[in-house]
C-alpha cells in the first residue's frame, strides 16, 4: 500500500531538514545553526520547518534520537561468531556511519558530550540488560557477561572517540580491523 501524498511530502521535507542539518554540522557547531540556515540549505519554506520542529533544540533532539536508533539498530544486528569477516563487516559499518554522521563525529571528537551520551548510556544499560537476560551462560554468570558486553561497547566508543579526535586519520577499514582484532582476541572468548 502506498502512502498518501501528504505523508510522502512530510517524509521528503523531513529528510531535507535532517540532510540540511547534517550538511551544516560539517561547517558549524549545532548550537550555531539557525532556522534560516536550515531552510536555505534544505530549500524549504520557514512554515515547513515549523510544521516539523518547534525550534532548533527540538531538531537537535530528533537528530540525537535518530543517531541513537541507528547505532543500536546496528548493535542488535550483530551476532558475533569467531569469524573475522563478520566482525570486520560490523565494525566497518559502525566506522562508516561515524564518518558520515557529522553530528556524532563532532560529539566524539570533543572531550565532553551532551545529552546524547546520557541517552546512549541509558539505551546501553537496557541493551545489556535485555541481552544478558535472554542469554543462557555456560561458563560465566549473566553479570560477568554484562560486564564483557559493556567493556566491548566502551572500547568501541573509545576507539571511535580517538579516531574522530584524530580527524579520521586512518581509513575506516584500518579501524574496523583494529576493533575486530580486539573483539576476537579479548571479548569473544569470554562470550563463547
Amino acid at each position: 500500500m502506498q502512502k498518501p501524498d501528504s505523508d510522502e511530502r512530510f517524509y521528503v521535507a523531513d529528510e531535507a531538514i535532517l540532510g540540511a542539518f547534517f550538511k551544516l554540522s560539517r561547517e558549524k557547531a549545532p548550537d550555531k545553526i539557525t532556522v534560516s540556515d536550515i531552510i536555505k540549505a534544505a530549500g524549504i519554506a520557514r512554515s515547513t520547518f515549523y510544521n516539523h520542529y518547534q525550534d532548533i533544540p527540538s531538531l537537535v533532539a530528533a537528530v540525537e534520537e535518530k543517531t541513537i536508533h541507528d547505532v543500536f539498530s546496528m548493535m542488535e544486528k550483530f551476532h558475533p561468531r569467531n569469524d573475522l569477516d563478520i566482525c570486520r563487516s560490523y565494525f566497518l559499518s559502525i566506522c562508516r556511519y561515524t564518518m558520515e554522521n557529522p553530528f556524532l563525529a563532532g560529539l566524539l571528537s570533543t572531550p565532553h558530550g551532551n545529552d546524547l551520551f546520557e541517552k546512549m548510556l541509558t539505551m546501553l544499560h537496557h541493551y545489556v540488560t535485555d541481552t544478558t537476560s535472554n542469554s543462557s551462560p555456560n561458563e560465566h554468570t549473566r553479570e560477568e557477561i554484562s560486564y564483557v558486553i559493556t567493556c566491548a561497547i566502551g572500547s568501541t566508543v573509545g576507539v571511535l572517540h580517538k579516531w574522530a579526535r584524530d580527524q579520521f586519520d586512518l581509513e575506516p577499514e584500518a579501524i574496523a580491523d583494529i576493533l575486530s582484532q580486539v573483539f576476537l582476541s579479548g571479548m569473544l572468548p569470554l562470550l563463547s
